[in-house]
């Protein structure tokens, strides 16, 4: 069966519990999603679903391969797309349907999105430096410091933290608990934060 949907981050609020404590949670809009390519072990080697997130789409932004795809699984062109694994024996195929109804409460997921962009950042922000002293003439306050050796071997080593673009990166989030599902507006509610800006894609997936 398929145990992931493409979503949009709607943004983040709290719910009361009847306790009185607020839970801090995020609402994503998940679904309707459409599959529109179903991969299969004699054809492609493994078990997979193509999923498109049903939203309305000019036809003039999506290119002539693109076209030819969406024509071939007989589904309207959507913008989102992505490849989800298949869990047992299903019976997926092409042109169906899948809505938020998958979810349930205490579900646990994984949510996958795109991390604000940050621009390019310093050792501080970016890596969490402290710094070095602020008084006493030190002008040693925001830089990295050093990052090698000199006589050996004399080069700088791979994965050394520098500078560099922040942010902008695939980030997956494990396994938040579905707080609440409303079918009727395919909203989920899920337990904490999740990668990305308001509006941002994300793919939700059953924890496994």
């Amino acid at each position: 069966m398929v145990d992931a949907l493409l979503g949009k981050k709607v943004g983040m609020t709290q719910v009361l519990e009847e306790d009185g404590t607020a839970v801090p949670v995020t609402v994503i809009e998940v679904g309707p999603c459409v599959v529109v390519q179903r991969k299969t072990v004699a054809r492609d080697g493994y078990e997979a679903a193509q999923l498109g997130l049903v939203e309305f789409v000019k036809e003039k932004r999506v290119g002539k391969p693109m076209a030819g795809h969406f024509k071939k699984a007989g589904v309207p062109p959507v913008r989102f797309l992505r490849e989800v694994a298949l869990s047992g024996d299903d019976d997926v195929k092409t042109g169906d349907r899948v809505q938020v109804d998958i979810f349930k409460s205490s579900d646990r997921v994984h949510v996958t999105g795109t991390s604000k962009g940050r621009g390019f950042a310093g050792v501080i922000k970016r890596h969490g430096f402290s710094g070095g002293k602020a008084t006493h003439g030190s002008m040693f306050h925001r830089a990295p410091g050093s990052i090698g050796q000199s006589a050996y071997p004399s080069r700088v080593f791979k994965g050394t933290r520098m500078p560099g673009h922040m942010g902008a990166a695939r980030v997956t989030t494990r396994g938040l608990r579905v707080h609440r599902v409303d079918e009727e507006k395919n909203l989920i509610l899920v337990r904490g934060a999740v990668p990305g800006p308001n509006g941002g894609y994300v793919v939700v997936q059953r924890a496994g």
